[in-house]
């Protein structure tokens, strides 16, 4: 099974199941050719051609240490968990996070002292998730970030602008919706799985807030949630794609008029549909709210386990922090991403124009992260009340209200583990 990095956007899954990872590792005690310790990378398999070639060829290129790079198939996350609790693991990984319960466990390494005059350079709403306690826990690799892609020609048809609010969002999908096409597609499930968050910080609410409360204890929550049982309940919404949102292939094939996907597929839309198409923020859901949309980036992090933790942090600024040839080849060769770095981004010739720069300007102006409070229980239970509200059109107070006190338990378990 092949992963993009679009997984990270999506739903995700638990970590911490003790799964086997298998004995070859890479990592070695010993040295190694004059090159200095032996140290095991870990990456999740992406999807896109040529990245794991890329990424041995980063790794081949340093010459302080012989790193090892290892391409883990198969349940990335689980595998990586397990693999931090054993002396056998990586030296270096690729980490969505790392979680909350990774840091309080002493699992990972703290990497703030490798940001010095670097820290103002890297997007500040993908950092934020990575940075507990005033201490920065795993360098940000490239940006991704999921947008709603629309065909100007049949908007315009309908007299109809691109939405701007989630009511008009409804209205439009309605007006655009035929026996041949349909007005959105958010998902095979309706959009409980991609959206996630998203409509609570259309609603300008958060999942947690800063303090560590529970962000979307408010009324604002329920109607926002209500408006998607709405485009349900229409018949709006494009259910049973051959594909589903991640992939374009429903909106580059006239199936739907908008489509909720990721910046990844910017390039595929664009070379089918030239410039008929525009992208957009989660329109606003609350008056005074900004439009949402959701950012993510995978991190480079060190295992507290590693024999060898200044030669992999030492790695890991070479890497991510001082290659920045490398770090905008990464983002930009082998798929479209934006690279962690906003001067880079600022820099990067396809993301300076057209729906590309617009992407950039949302993933600033109204991104936000999953915070790092925000567990894997509470994301479950939160998804679960999401699904129950669009497709049986559950009521969406009182399924919040059952949300707010589940969340609410688990914030209060993690405030007492890091007391």
């Amino acid at each position: 099974m092949t992963i993009s990095r679009r997984t990270l956007l999506g739903t995700g899954a638990a970590v911490g199941l003790l799964s086997a990872c298998g004995s070859n590792t890479g990592r070695d005690d010993g040295g190694s050719d004059g090159k200095g310790p032996k140290l095991s990378q870990w990456y999740h398999q992406y999807g896109e051609d040529g990245t794991e070639q890329a990424v041995k060829r980063y790794a081949d290129a340093y010459d302080k240490a012989d790193v090892s790079v290892q391409w883990r198939p198969g349940n990335y996350d689980e595998q990586t968990a397990a693999a931090l609790l054993t002396k056998s693991g990586p030296d270096v990984f690729e980490v969505n996070g790392p979680t909350l319960d990774q840091i309080q466990g002493g699992q990972v390494l703290d990497l703030t002292d490798l940001f010095d005059g670097a820290k103002d350079d890297f997007n500040p709403v993908v950092l934020a998730p990575k940075t507990y306690d005033g201490r920065i826990w795993s360098v940000p690799q490239v940006v991704d970030m999921q947008l709603l892609y629309y065909r100007k020609s049949l908007l315009s048809d309908a007299g109809r602008k691109p939405p701007t609010t989630l009511d008009e969002l409804v209205d439009t999908a309605r007006e655009l919706t035929t026996k041949k096409v349909k007005g959105l597609f958010l998902g095979n499930d309706g959009g409980s799985g991609a959206l996630g968050g998203t409509p609570l910080y259309a609603a300008g609410l958060q999942l947690v807030t800063d303090d560590g409360k529970v962000g979307f204890d408010d009324p604002a929550a329920a109607v926002a949630l209500a408006h998607l049982r709405d485009l349900y309940e229409d018949k709006s919404l494009l259910l049973g794609a051959p594909s589903d949102w991640s992939d374009p292939s429903a909106f580059v094939q006239g199936l739907t008029a908008m489509q909720w996907s990721g910046l990844w597929a910017l390039p595929a839309v664009k070379k089918a549909l030239g410039d008929d198409f525009g992208v957009a923020a989660f329109p606003s859901a609350a008056p005074g709210a900004k439009p949402a949309v959701p950012v993510g980036a995978y991190g480079a992090a060190v295992s507290a386990r590693s024999a060898h933790k200044q030669a992999a942090k030492d790695f890991v600024k070479w890497l991510w922090i001082e290659k920045t040839d490398y770090q905008r080849d990464f983002a930009l060769s082998y798929g479209f991403h934006i690279p962690a770095r906003l001067s880079l981004a600022k820099k990067a010739a396809p993301l300076t124009e057209g729906p590309a720069a617009d992407a950039v300007r949302f993933s600033t102006e109204n991104g936000y992260a999953e915070p790092l409070r925000w567990t894997p229980a509470s994301r479950v239970a939160y998804q679960d009340a999401l699904s129950r509200i669009i497709k049986s059109g559950a009521n969406p107070e009182s399924e919040l209200r059952s949300v707010v006190r589940k969340v609410s338990a688990e914030l209060d378990r993690v405030k007492k583990k890091s007391a």
